[in-house]
């Protein structure tokens, strides 16, 4: 990340808005007792989590991040530094597989594809995939000039996730803004 996107996302202004958004984030969806979160970063989404779900683990790629992450949690939340691509999980160890706002920094869909094949693994029969991520947009990519960036296409989102294996895929976006999925494994 370049300096205005590590400030911005590690900002009070950034956590105070995630975990406003975030009830609503995942209303309607059961995600069971043991929920895996993708990509926290600087652990805005995991912070807001913690109080919505019965047990966290939170997969972060980045070493320092994930022993911040760590000390910050200590013991509330399982924090495991591992890549999502790779993930070190056993089958069918969770109830639901979440990422927010992370997607967009896996540099290529392949690498995309791979997350949502991992989370596909690791879910159990019936545990439900939810992800939100940021589209395309002049301002979102000035943010990220020397960044990662690689946003979804909503469109090829339902046949990706259908492509590992999932059912029910539900795709909502609201164009060059956000976009909103979620999928189930079958039982």
């Amino acid at each position: 990340m370049n300096l205005a996107h590590r400030k911005l996302c590690s900002s009070a202004l950034w956590a105070k808005a995630v975990a406003a958004e975030m009830p609503g984030n995942i209303a309607g969806f059961d995600l069971g007792d043991s929920v895996l979160e993708i990509g926290p970063g600087y652990g805005a989404t995991t912070r807001a989590l913690t109080g919505l779900v019965p047990r966290l683990t939170a997969l972060e790629i980045d070493e320092t991040s994930a022993d911040l992450l760590k000390r910050e949690f200590d013991g509330r939340v399982r924090i495991v530094q591992g890549d999502g691509a790779k993930m070190p999980f056993e089958d069918s160890e969770f109830s639901a597989v979440v990422c927010f706002t992370m997607l967009h920094h896996v540099p290529t869909t392949t690498l995309q594809d791979g997350i949502f094949a991992e989370a596909f693994r690791v879910l159990r029969p019936g545990g439900v995939l939810r992800a939100i991520d940021s589209l395309a947009n002049v301002p979102f990519r000035l943010l990220h000039l020397g960044d990662t960036m690689n946003a979804l296409d909503p469109v090829s989102v339902w046949p990706r996730l259908q492509d590992v294996g999932f059912t029910d895929v539900k795709v909502d976006h609201i164009p060059k803004r956000v976009v909103k999925f979620s999928a189930r494994k079958p039982i």
